[in-house]
């Protein structure tokens, strides 16, 4: 496996896999100087045709804790203003000497396209919206922080903007292959027009649903991609979906509050309760970084073959996750 490119690229053990290692540098990114060589001389771009705040600062962070060189690649500054194909554009970008892009774009499939134009690993950082891998894999983290090292019989709720939603696709198929049982809960009108295939059940009554729950994962309306509106008004949605002060009383105490970012407090979510004690937002923030490490380690360790290789076996050397770096004691 060269690339990641979908959650359905992997199965369980492939989660896990990665989950596994992303544990290791998680202890990394703990450290005075969280920095490890164990990619040192290796080239990453992060090419980004959407705006993005979270991912692509998390993506670079990982690649430069690995010890690679990171180009960032700037649209509005690029040829792309004067015309310039998108294929052209990656295999300018390739014929510079990169091992690994980190692509990000409006139009579903585009990092797949990319894969097959170039020999670099790429990495899916948001398709459209089809697909988020490495926002399942991290949200996936965060749950196993919290309830265990397997997800078997986990109740977990996906709520909100569901038909614009890649973080909802990706979320649904690495919960369920983790065991999980999950619900998505939206108006019908923010439904896509089947789930067939879906490893899922469907709600559209958020309250009845709130004490049988071990995690539920805000998201936000997606305006930008909504030709048209799909409900009445937002103080309407947020009455119905809202998790509200009172809503948010009715989980069980040691139920998780997630949101993939950016949010819209007030509206899917108040303020109190995205800040509140059973949040783990920015959580899930600082999982990032550590499980992004492990997908590009992953990819780009040498002797590894993608995820399906040996990579870290966990010998304590300079240049694996738990092996000294220099400056370190």
């Amino acid at each position: 496996m060269r690339h990641l490119l979908s959650i359905a690229d992997l199965d369980r053990s492939g989660i896990e896999e990665i989950l596994d290692l992303a544990e290791s540098f998680r202890e990394v990114t703990r450290r005075d100087i969280p920095k490890v060589p164990a990619l040192r001389g290796k080239v990453v771009v992060s090419l980004f045709y959407e705006d993005s705040t979270r991912t692509r600062i998390s993506f670079e962070t990982a690649a430069k804790r690995l010890s690679c060189d990171v180009m960032a690649f700037s649209v509005a500054s690029s040829s792309i203003a004067k015309g310039e194909s998108l294929r052209d554009t990656v295999r300018t970008i390739e014929a510079m000497g990169i091992d690994a892009v980190v692509v990000r774009h409006q139009a579903a499939g585009t990092p797949r396209r990319i894969a097959g134009w170039i020999d670099a690993h790429v990495v899916n950082a948001g398709d459209g919206c089809h697909q988020h891998p490495t926002q399942a894999l991290l949200d996936a983290f965060t749950l196993r922080s919290h309830l265990g090292p397997r997800l078997d019989g986990a109740h977990v709720a996906i709520v909100g903007d569901i038909l614009h939603s890649r973080v909802a696709r990706s979320d649904a198929l690495a919960f369920a292959a983790l065991g999980a049982r999950v619900t998505l809960v939206a108006p019908p009108t923010l439904l896509p027009s089947t789930t067939a295939g879906w490893p899922v059940d469907v709600r559209h009554d958020l309250d009845d649903l709130l004490p049988d729950l071990d995690a539920i994962v805000m998201l936000r309306i997606q305006r930008e991609r909504q030709a048209q509106s799909r409900f009445p008004s937002l103080r309407e949605y947020t009455d119905r979906f809202g998790l509200t002060v009172e809503r948010a009383r009715r989980l069980r105490p040691d139920a998780l509050i997630m949101h993939p970012g950016p949010m819209n407090r007030g509206v899917e979510i108040a303020a109190e309760v995205a800040d509140g004690p059973r949040s783990v937002i920015l959580e899930q923030v600082a999982n990032g970084v550590s499980v992004r490490m492990a997908v590009l380690y992953r990819l780009l360790a040498g002797g590894a073959t993608g995820f399906g290789g040996t990579g870290f076996g966990g010998t304590g050397g300079a240049d694996a996750p738990g092996g000294e770096t220099t400056g370190r004691g």
